[in-house]
């Protein structure tokens, strides 16, 4: 059924999800895959070399559309994150049985549960092992400087402290 915009209620979720995350990749599940639509379809595949296609339209012209299979995306979102470009995860939150248990033309709830940037991967296999990837806080307490540095692939943290004058001699500048 669609709507007085004349797309169907799943494409409005995606819209409204989306508004939310205007300066992501959205990677939007739907069953087995994360779908990709408008501006970020055109963009991921360019970027992820991966088929364009379209689903549906919006006022009179087609909605672009490329996906993803959800199992092999770790490969996919480590390209994009390469690139500098962020990404939101978002997944279903309910199974289609459940949501028809709400009625008979409910749409699967769905929700952004991460976003993906440089400073975010927690996972291994996009982190890289071979190459240090070191986090670093700065705290000033009354003119006595703490940094510590934590490389989040082995699990080293290395600290320090100094004055205010010295501080510049722990950070490299």
């Amino acid at each position: 059924m669609k709507s007085q915009n004349n797309i169907t209620p799943l494409m409005e979720q995606y819209i409204e999800i989306k508004r939310d995350y205007s300066d992501v990749l959205l990677f939007f599940r739907m069953g087995d895959f994360y779908e990709l639509f408008f501006d970020d379809a055109y963009l991921a595949s360019d970027i992820l070399n991966i088929t364009l296609t379209k689903r549906g339209k919006l006022k009179g012209k087609d909605i672009p559309m490329c996906g993803v299979p959800h199992h092999s995306s770790d490969r996919y979102i480590e390209i994009l994150i390469k690139k500098g470009i962020n990404v939101a995860i978002c997944e279903q939150t309910e199974t289609p049985e459940d949501a028809k248990k709400r009625g008979y033309k409910s749409i699967v709830n769905r929700a952004v549960v991460r976003v993906i940037t440089p400073g975010t991967i927690l996972e291994d296999n996009l982190i890289g092992a071979k190459k240090n990837n070191f986090l670093m806080s700065i705290n000033d307490l009354r003119g006595d400087i703490s940094i510590s540095w934590a490389d989040i692939s082995t699990g080293k943290v290395i600290t320090s402290s100094t004055s205010n004058d010295h501080a510049d001699s722990l950070t490299g500048n």
